[in-house]
């Protein structure tokens, strides 16, 4: 018997959830109360340590998932086969034949800059839809938030004249998670990034440079380097070369030699290892003219001591450190059952309740406080309500911005934070108050 490939396409997508959410989907319809009008909420209790904001990202694909999940046939049948809902009512087998979703999204706009307790997504929905869904979405929202949260520190940091390229495909949790890095990193500041798939289906231009294999393959030795880049320029003229198989210095005073003879042009090194910020010194003043990357397990904190020793660098190339590290720990929380609002009072583990809208106050173009408030309530005059509604009846209401928009969205809210909150080392936050409505809903439930 042959075995699974276990790889996801959209016809997956209804299996793809975790068990509970499909028993307890079937508990609801026994009980009476699976078409009842719920709303969930997304959010994250707390920030992760050093960060002062998180940058939304992933509502497309959340979206897109909504639109195109069903069950068919032969999905209804494995689970009935796996002997789990033997007792199951047979109402629910219908209602997952349907169409799943059908309810509304409210959502902040990718790009958009959030702070704890502050909803990215709100579901209204049939009870046992809103439920179904929770997996998946905490899934694509909360990885692709860590990635384009990390990805605006890094362009913060870099500033904007640097090249930023997205290296992490092959340090990505998997392949699936590549495509969600590379796009998340370019919608949040990423000028290009090496997964050539992503790069494609998202109407981009890969980019890349090459590897020490290359080097080692033609050159045989450290006296055919040489030879090896100038077989690599060959094919691919403009594309940098890695200098630092062996000895970076010596390397590029052969090409400085190259140069001045006449025989090469060359537009950039990369240099991936030993002290970067003295040897992109030392190349500089070799090569004065030709572009400088660097990249080796580079994060935010590299770039900035990088810069803050010397470093004359032109561009990055980051990978590990971005597809990887603190999670973004979303939570999707009942806040409302059939006008009924509902609030979640384990210790540490709070949330509040009703349907909310985030009220956010702009003085000078920055950011100084949001208003966690009701969605009845409205916003005052020098207020902006974050929430808007993207989906109607499972159908999408407009289409997905492009990565530019993204981009300029992206840039925009990080330049909009008060520069305490923009800092890496020991960043401030932005104050979330709680609307006089809000207080009396959760001091009287």
């Amino acid at each position: 018997m042959s075995q699974p490939s276990l790889t996801v396409s959209p016809p997956d997508y209804s299996l793809l959830t975790d068990l509970y959410q499909l028993t307890m989907g079937a508990c609801y319809v026994g009980e009476g109360i699976a078409e009842k009008a719920a709303s969930f909420e997304l959010f994250v209790r707390r920030l992760p340590a050093s960060y002062g904001y998180l940058i939304t990202m992933g509502l497309a694909q959340a979206l897109d998932y909504l639109e195109q999940l069903q069950f068919s046939r032969s999905q209804i049948e494995q689970l009935q086969q796996t002997g789990i809902f033997d007792h199951a009512p047979d109402r629910f087998w219908s209602l997952l034949a349907g169409k799943v979703f059908t309810g509304e999204v409210w959502a902040m706009p990718e790009g958009t800059a959030v702070f704890p307790h502050e909803p990215f997504l709100r579901v209204e929905a049939p009870l046992w839809q809103a439920q179904l869904v929770e997996t998946y979405l905490l899934n694509t929202i909360n990885y692709q938030t860590l990635i384009a949260t990390k990805a605006a520190r890094m362009r913060d940091i870099a500033a904007d004249t640097a090249t930023l390229l997205e290296f992490g495909t092959r340090r990505a949790f998997s392949p699936q998670a590549s495509l969600w890095a590379a796009r998340s990193a370019l919608a949040s500041g990423f000028d290009a990034t090496s997964n050539v798939l992503a790069a494609l289906q998202l109407g981009e231009k890969p980019s890349g440079t090459m590897a020490h294999s290359l080097v080692m393959a033609i050159g045989r030795g450290k006296e055919g380097e040489a030879e090896a880049f100038q077989a690599f320029s060959r094919y691919f003229p403009t594309s940098p070369l890695l200098i630092d198989t062996y000895d970076p210095i010596e390397a590029t005073k052969r090409l400085k030699e190259a140069i001045e003879a006449g025989n090469r042009q060359l537009t950039g090194v990369r240099i991936d290892s030993g002290n970067l910020a003295a040897l992109s010194q030392t190349v500089r003043s070799l090569l004065p003219d030709v572009a400088i990357f660097v990249s080796g397990d580079l994060d935010e904190w590299e770039i900035q001591r990088l810069l803050a020793t010397g470093g004359i660098i032109d561009g990055y190339g980051i990978g590990t450190k971005l597809v990887t590290g603190t999670p973004i720990n979303g939570v999707y929380k009942l806040v409302e059952i059939d006008g009924v609002t509902t609030r979640k009072q384990s210790t540490s583990k709070e949330t509040y309740p009703g349907r909310k809208q985030v009220f956010r106050h702009w003085e000078a173009g920055k950011i100084q406080h949001d208003r966690l408030g009701l969605m009845t309530e409205s916003p005052k005059p020098e207020e902006t309500p974050l929430l808007q509604l993207v989906m109607k009846q499972g159908t999408k209401l407009q289409p997905t911005p492009s990565l530019k928009i993204l981009r300029d969205r992206t840039r925009e809210s990080t330049l909009s934070l008060p520069d305490a909150v923009r800092q890496i080392d020991h960043p401030e936050t932005i104050s979330v108050q709680l609307s006089d409505q809000l207080q009396h809903l959760i001091n009287n439930d």
